[in-house]
């Protein structure tokens, strides 16, 4: 138990660490720039020459005017890997799960950055952000699964991470789905992410509950949960990820007309009707100096 409880302490001051020159958080005070990423689909292809007078967003029901709506495809980005390396992470598995992490590193371009988180009943550190990929892969190849899963402490970690960048940040989270041994609750760490303009993409190997932990952080940060039948499929799934990632807008406003804390209800429309549109609910908004 003592030992859960350092190695849990450890990994928050190495991720302190990093982000000590961290940018403020997007939804932190009133005349800060709120940025939101959209994906927009019609018939389940990705919609990419939009501009920005195509959309439309209403913030507690206000229309705000949006300053710039960009893809993503020309942006770097931050991406935080979080990877299962609990006992059930072994032989077939753990190798297809390393297969899939070098294909999605080679997919990266030369300004993009990218993190390594692995957990177990502890989390670790494995590599901070940096455009040296192969130190991640160093890093997941020197792992050794063990343990229990703290998927939930481990989210929180990426949470934070991801923060520490000035780029869109992403994450990936890999596991089971299941959580037996993390000492954070998953309220809390829905709380964070509410606060977090990351956008966290989850793949599963196992078929998740509609409240399941995973179903509610990807859809609380506009995301998507994958869930693999076969674990020969992570390479594409990995690569999908990344792919539908980068075909996202990036929208930004400074907030007028509407309360400076609580829960902010979003309302991202575009001019296309036939259009489907996937983004964060909300976010959740402090006052100045809060």
């Amino acid at each position: 138990m003592t030992h859960k409880l350092l190695s849990f302490f450890a990994v928050f001051i190495l991720i302190g660490s990093q982000t000590s020159v961290a940018q403020k958080r997007t939804f932190s005070v009133s005349s800060e720039e709120v940025r939101i990423d959209v994906l927009v689909t019609d018939s389940g292809k990705p919609v990419t020459d939009l501009q920005t007078s195509d959309f439309e967003v209403f913030d507690n029901g206000v229309r705000q005017e949006i300053e710039y709506a960009k893809i993503q495809q020309h942006s770097s980005i931050n991406a935080t890997l979080v990877f299962d390396m609990s006992r059930s992470v072994v032989g077939e598995l753990l190798d297809h799960l390393k297969e899939a992490a070098y294909g999605l590193l080679s997919e990266f371009k030369e300004n993009d950055r990218a993190a390594l988180i692995t957990f177990n009943h502890a989390v670790v550190l494995g590599a901070p952000l940096t455009g040296d990929f192969t130190q991640l892969k160093t890093a997941l190849d020197r792992t050794q699964p063990s343990g229990n899963s703290s998927l939930i402490d481990a989210s929180y970690a990426g949470l934070i991470l991801a923060e520490s960048g000035s780029e869109l940040p992403l994450i990936i989270i890999f596991s089971d789905g299941f959580d037996t041994s993390s000492w954070l609750t998953g309220e809390a760490v829905l709380e964070t992410a509410k606060r977090n303009d990351s956008v966290v993409y989850a793949i599963s190997t196992h078929r998740q509950p509609d409240e399941s932990f995973l179903n509610d952080l990807t859809k609380l940060t506009g995301g998507t949960l994958f869930e693999v039948e076969s674990t020969g499929a992570l390479a594409s799934v990995f690569l999908s990820s990344l792919k539908e990632f980068r075909n996202r807008y990036l929208l930004a406003y400074t907030p007028r007309g509407v309360s400076e804390k609580g829960w902010h209800k979003l309302d991202v429309r575009v001019k296309n009707p036939l259009a489907a549109i996937r983004t964060r609910p909300g976010y959740m908004r402090s006052a100045s100096g809060e």
